[in-house]
């Protein structure tokens, strides 16, 4: 496996996360992984590029098969270790339908999370407008406020499609952890909160625990007011 797999991935990336989480739960702890800088722009190095031509991370291949998109990535693992370590997608349709509809509804909370928090570092000054941002801040108030209603009908310790860990909170998790470093209100959002909480405790999210993010306290807060 070792020639022909490999995980090239970087520090605090929510998709790098999410493939890291799915290859712990797999079992697949012996899966090649190198970390990159960003700040390096060592994700642009041409042994990346001879995976990835967009020369973003992560960037994977297993056994000479590429699947750099992290959702791609997850279901692969999935579909090829189905009987190895724990299941992420159940096998009953009714089940099966929640867990892909949360994986893929991240998606639209990342997008509308990046949109807001990152207004001002994408927009140049001159033409940034406060009624763009403050569109963007409610639209990520919603959002936030659609989860939270998830987890609430899901009731006490409940995981984001059940009552059991699945793909779906490999998707989530890491998008959700962004979000309470960037300061996310645990008042606005208690059910949120309580299960980033729980789930952060999880053997494969705690082994794969963003590394600057141990040595480094945030320095930003940008959603402490959504």
């Amino acid at each position: 496996m070792a020639e022909n797999s490999i995980l090239y991935w970087g520090s605090g990336s929510p998709p790098c996360w999410r493939i890291m989480i799915a290859l712990q739960e797999k079992k697949l702890h012996s899966m090649p992984q190198k970390l990159l800088s960003f700040d390096k722009q060592e994700h642009k190095l041409p042994e990346v590029l001879a995976i990835n031509p967009r020369g973003q991370l992560p960037s994977f291949k297993h056994e000479g098969n590429v699947v750099n998109e992290s959702l791609a990535a997850c279901m692969y693992l999935e579909s090829q270790f189905k009987s190895q370590g724990n299941p992420l997608i159940p096998d009953a349709p009714a089940e099966q339908a929640l867990v892909y509809q949360r994986m893929f509804e991240v998606l639209t909370l990342h997008q509308k999370m990046a949109d807001f928090a990152f207004y001002n570092w994408r927009v140049p000054e001159p033409e940034r407008h406060e009624t763009a941002l403050a569109r963007n801040k409610s639209a990520l108030t919603t959002e936030f406020t659609l989860w939270e209603g998830y987890l609430g009908k899901m009731g006490p310790r409940s995981y984001i499609a059940g009552k059991n860990f699945t793909m779906a909170d490999v998707v989530l998790f890491p998008q959700l952890a962004l979000c309470v470093r960037f300061g996310l209100s645990q008042k606005r959002y208690p059910c949120l909160l309580d299960y980033y909480n729980r789930v952060k405790e999880r053997p494969s999210i705690q082994t794969t625990w963003p590394p600057h993010w141990r040595e480094t306290p945030p320095t930003m807060d940008p959603l402490k007011d959504v």
